[in-house]
């Protein structure tokens, strides 16, 4: 049982390593792609690998609470709710990128500051929540 418990939290922190590495490449190609059909279609493609990693945190760390013999203790009620707050934000992020006018350049240049604050929104929970767990 420990060797699956010690498993789980190097994979659970490689996860979160990747989950960071993800915004920052969400982040570079926001402001790298000029054109917003051409940003939406890369979203369309990458945002699937995102909500992979995110979804490797959570299993990783269902693990570990299993490991554990389902013990919520603070720290794990707090990663959940985490995690589903940025879920919601991914989702908030995403729909409003779904509903913009795709003629109006405008409106991209909008876009692009509430995405860059979505994104270190979701840096701040994650550094947040490691920071918090490491001490």
């Amino acid at each position: 049982m420990n060797e699956m418990y010690d498993m789980s939290i190097v994979t659970h922190n490689y996860g979160v390593m990747t989950v960071l590495g993800v915004i920052l490449i969400n982040i570079f190609m926001l402001f790298g792609i000029k054109n917003l059909a051409k940003y939406t279609r890369a979203m369309s493609l990458f945002t699937p690998i995102g909500s992979t990693v995110i979804g490797v945190v959570i299993f990783t760390g269902i693990v570990m609470m299993a490991s554990k013999h389902l013990d919520f203790t603070v720290q794990n009620i707090v990663m959940i709710i985490f995690a589903v707050i940025f879920i919601l934000i991914e989702v908030k992020r995403s729909l409003n990128l779904k509903n913009l006018n795709k003629n109006d350049e405008r409106i991209f240049k909008d876009y692009k500051i509430y995405a860059l604050k979505l994104m270190l929104l979701e840096i701040f929970l994650i550094l947040t929540i490691s920071f918090w767990m490491l001490f």
